[in-house]
């Protein structure tokens, strides 16, 4: 139960006067929530501030800036009748020169009473040249002395959404601040008093309602206050899950070997140390009466799946089952590709389900797996629906993590009791984003590529040199060579100048024929499988894609990857994709396409993944050159970030967070307290509940 004092926070934004439902839809697109509540409205937080303080002369209004300015109306100027969708001109000005003030599509009887010939206005807004002359369109605010008087000089700016304007903002948060309850405090007292931090209720006050314009930089003390809280919520919830883990004592059940052994027979090569380290690493946890939460690290063509199934291996020796969950079909389907092999000659029977297995097939699955003739089954989220029971649950591996919620790994996680749980994830991840995301886990790391990975020749080219490398991809497809060519957008959108995938497939195909195909996330699933497995085949040898293809896509055959607009994609990413190549025993190469002027920033990323293909080394530097969001590739996989905790400003609060949410909950597991009680409240406003459910659970 949600404590009641939340209950004006968590109201729809409906309930506030002037929001009706086409509002609301609008709110829900800005906030991304289908049903947005005040509570988001209010850690909406301003990306900027007006600042009407200084009130330059129109002589010193410096072009493209927000400004305030005190002048007389001189003139209107209608637009002609024959020209109604012409704009509205009203000419002002100030002893130092002119400004034209237009506007579109307005009430001639409005402006006139808004602005008066011969009388004073104060007019806020941004100003720009115009043919020569000074002007301001739709100004944010016309008023008088005495509105003036009452306008706030320092008023925040937002980030917005087609169709909402900034006055629809600022007057949504006034409501909402106006029902903001005074809550109590859940931090410590001395780190609040020691880090100067301002009560949760203050801080929003402060950057909604800010007095400086610095008031609401992400490093003021109220933003830093929210960040805080943020991250305290984050290591707390996943304090009480680990907690939870931990609690419900695991089976031991590791078994006696002979599968493994089996599965490393049919290998065609040796693991390499640090898999065989890892191995051994899940078989003393499976071992152990607790319960394993292992994540597992491991750069591109490391291995990871065959140290998956090593460890499903050992659960199924003891007589029990495994689940492999991946975050798409793709990759699902990939995962048993490399699988199923390997289970066939050890004797272990796998099945598959995603979306695609229905009626009597996905029935038989089902029988099978309740009955136990299952042993191992993979698939996407597919396998925690309601319907879906196994005879005996020991082992949860759950690959690319971050794309999966809390929510939905505890979901699978209790198709079993006491079910041990082996996280994958091919972004290495720096160590304080494994804390902020995974919480404290232990960790296996794969340093190695298997034997016989060739290195990449990775090369940076400006797109204006695009017909060179077209030629020389038609020259690779004579020689019978298989290559990828990447873009970051299906659809060309109105707003952005990206290559389409469609476009650039039509104009490949058109040049080199039936060899290019192509293979994008709006397909079907079977689509998709039919151009992946043509070009595996061979029958189409240069595969147009999106990033569908950035994980798990294992064609050894292709040798040449192309990137176009490199400088948009995450470092992370373009590493994955980089490891779709140099698979096989043919040399390889990676082209990396680019838009002439690069930044300084956009330079150092393209440089660094010239210089390596340590991935663990490039997410390094992606966290120091550009934030946690690429890293584990947010940007591209929905993976909740912060709403307000920068992590490059406030990450060095994050070990202290982590400190805090173990101390409480080992001086009040139940959360039970007059901090304790308050801390629910923190869990709740950042949409931590889920834990709380955790402790009844418990």
């Amino acid at each position: 139960m949600r404590p009641p004092v939340l209950n004006p926070l968590f109201a729809a934004l409906t309930s506030l006067s002037g929001i009706g439902p086409k509002l609301e839809a609008l709110y829900a697109r800005l906030l991304d929530r289908e049903t947005p509540r005040l509570v988001d409205l209010l850690f909406h937080l301003p990306s900027g501030a007006i600042d009407r303080r200084a009130r330059p002369k129109l002589n010193e209004v410096q072009p493209g800036t927000v400004v305030t300015v005190a002048v007389t109306v001189e003139e209107h100027r209608p637009p002609p009748r024959h020209r109604p969708r012409a704009p509205y001109r009203i000419l002002a000005s100030d002893d130092t020169g002119t400004l034209t003030l237009t506007f579109f599509s307005a009430r001639p009887d409005y402006l006139e009473k808004l602005l008066p010939v011969g009388e004073t206005r104060y007019v806020s807004g941004t100003a720009e040249f115009y043919d020569g002359m000074l002007q301001m369109v739709h100004p944010d605010r016309v008023v008088d002395e005495k509105g003036f008087a009452a306008l706030p000089l320092v008023e925040p700016v937002y980030p917005l959404t087609e169709g909402l304007a900034l006055g629809n903002v600022r007057r949504a948060v006034d409501g909402a601040l106006a029902k903001l309850p005074d809550l109590p405090e859940w931090q410590d007292e001395a780190w609040v008093a020691r880090e100067r931090f301002p009560p949760f209720a203050q801080a929003l006050r402060a950057l909604h309602r800010p007095h400086e314009p610095q008031d609401i930089a992400p490093e003021s003390l109220a933003w830093t206050r929210l960040a805080y809280d943020e991250l305290l919520a984050g290591q707390l919830a996943l304090a009480l899950v680990r907690a939870n883990m931990r609690r419900q004592a695991g089976h031991e059940h590791a078994g006696d070997g002979h599968l493994r052994a089996k599965v490393l027979k049919a290998l065609p090569y040796a693991l390499t140390h640090s898999q065989q380290k890892a191995v051994d690493d899940i078989v003393a946890d499976l071992a152990k009466p607790e319960r394993m939460l292992r994540l597992l690290q491991g750069d591109v063509g490391s291995g990871k799946t065959v140290v998956a199934l090593t460890a499903a291996a050992a659960v199924i020796e003891d007589g029990r089952q495994a689940a492999f969950m991946a975050p798409t079909e793709i990759l699902a389907r990939q995962h048993l590709k490399t699988i199923a092999p390997l289970a066939e000659a050890a004797g272990i029977e796998v099945a598959i389900l995603t979306g695609r297995e229905r009626g009597r097939e996905r029935e038989e699955v089902l029988k099978r797996l309740a009955l136990g003739g299952i042993h191992l089954l993979v698939g996407t989220h597919a396998l925690f629906q309601d319907d879906v029971v196994f005879r005996d649950l020991a082992l949860a591996i759950v690959d690319e993590q971050h794309r999966f919620g809390v929510h939905q790994r505890l979901a699978l996680t209790q198709k079993g009791e006491a079910v041990d749980v082996l996280v994958l994830t091919a972004t290495p991840i720096p160590r304080t984003l494994v804390l902020t995301y995974f919480g404290d886990m232990d960790i296996s790391e794969l340093r190695e590529k298997p034997a016989g990975r060739q290195p990449i020749d990775t090369r940076t080219i400006p797109l204006d040199r695009l017909d060179e490398v077209e030629a020389a991809i038609g020259r690779a497809l004579d020689e019978g060579k298989r290559a990828y060519w990447v873009c970051p957008l299906v659809e060309e959108s109105e707003k952005s100048d990206l290559a389409a995938a469609e476009d650039r497939h039509e104009e490949l195909r058109r040049k080199f024929g039936d060899v290019v195909d192509l293979v994008h996330g709006k397909m079907k699933g079977t689509e998709k499988d039919a151009a992946m497995a043509r070009f595996a085949r061979g029958d189409s040898r240069l595969l147009v894609a999106t990033t569908v293809i950035e994980v798990g896509v294992d064609v050894p055959e292709a040798t040449i990857m192309v990137i176009e607009h490199a400088e948009r994609f995450g470092l992370a990413q373009i590493h994955q994709l980089r490891g779709r190549v140099g698979r096989g025993a043919g040399k390889s190469t990676c082209l990396l396409l680019y838009r002439t002027p690069l930044g300084e920033t956009a330079k150092a990323r393209l440089a660094i993944l010239r210089e390596t293909e340590d991935g663990f080394r490039i997410a390094e530097e992606d966290l120091r050159l550009r934030g946690e969001g690429d890293v584990l590739g947010t940007r591209q996989s929905g993976l909740p970030g912060f709403r307000i905790a920068r992590p490059e400003l406030h990450g060095k609060y994050l070990g202290a967070a982590r400190d805090d949410a173990q101390l409480i909950l080992t001086r009040d597991p139940s959360l039970t307290g007059e901090r304790g009680q308050a801390l629910r409240q923190l869990l709740y406003l950042f949409g931590k509940d889920e834990a709380i459910t955790l402790i009844r659970a418990g």
